[in-house]
């Protein structure tokens, strides 16, 4: 992977990380995630409009992409009700990271050689690794099978999304894709919910537009490195956030670094050092 790509991902990564832990400091996840959805699509508006509106092309890969964020967010909503944090986000990403990449190298044919598979493979050892202390937690079956769905649904929006930049302008589509996604979430949540839930928008706001826009410029990043590498490196590299979430962790939550920690750690930068040399 060329090092300029390598370090837009790597950039991603970190602020994916960061929008996490600056949530986690005040809300549960499933709020954080809605709030960041919203506040995402509040940044993305004037941004859309700036660049005018996507082409033809785009409009089914948007849809595609939006439906299948609707299903991580009903999955993942499923899981968390069943299991904590530690479980589900690393079943989820883990199980995403392992089929995005056998969908996009034995479907997709993307050219990725064999040192690459073996850094896609320590990374998502590296993500699975974190949820080792967690796998007892579990009050039923059914939320592993929830945190495998919303890694299903992350594999189909990562595999769109990828495909989706190199038809059109990654910025367009990406700005797009998160003011659609926040109206929808927005209707979806005043049906489910009423009016009561966006009582945190009001009170967190500001967490709502700086982890929106920190989430907005993640997935753009993201989108647009896939058009420059294959989407399975990419995929791969972006959850080297693994190893931010643990310096976050130790340095801002003042976390523990437990011992799973740290050898997912050692495995993120082995993992993104043979995808370097890919």
């Amino acid at each position: 992977m060329d090092l300029a790509v390598l370090l837009v991902v790597l950039l991603s990564a970190l602020l994916q990380t960061g929008w996490n832990v600056l949530l986690k400091l005040r809300l549960d996840p499933l709020s954080a995630l809605m709030l960041v959805v919203l506040g995402g699509g509040a940044v993305a508006l004037p941004v859309a409009l700036w660049l005018g509106p996507p082409e033809p092309v785009l409009w089914p890969w948007m849809a595609g992409s939006m439906s299948a964020h609707l299903a991580f967010y009903g999955c993942l909503v499923g899981a968390y009700a069943r299991a904590d944090l530690g479980l589900v986000y690393p079943v989820a990403r883990g199980g995403a990271l392992l089929m995005t990449a056998a969908i996009a190298i034995l479907l997709l044919h993307e050219p990725v050689r064999p040192i690459g598979v073996a850094g896609i493979a320590l990374l998502s050892a590296s993500v699975l690794i974190t949820g080792w202390r967690s796998r007892g937690e579990a009050t039923q079956a059914a939320a592993l099978v929830l945190a495998l769905g919303s890694g299903a649904a992350v594999t189909a929006f990562s595999l769109i999304d990828g495909t989706a930049g190199r038809l059109g302008s990654p910025s367009v589509y990406t700005a797009w894709l998160f003011v659609a996604d926040a109206l929808v979430v927005a209707l979806g949540l005043l049906l489910w919910k009423g009016t009561g839930f966006f009582g945190p928008v009001r009170r967190h706001w500001a967490l709502a537009l700086v982890g929106g826009a920190m989430l907005f410029v993640s997935y753009y990043l993201c989108v647009w490195a896939m058009t420059r590498a294959p989407i399975s490196l990419v995929a791969a590299v972006r959850e080297s956030s693994v190893l931010f979430s643990a310096g976050f962790a130790l340095w801002v939550l003042h976390e523990k670094l437990r011992p799973e920690r740290l050898l997912a750690a050692l495995l993120v930068v082995a993992g993104v050092t043979l995808i370097k040399l890919h």
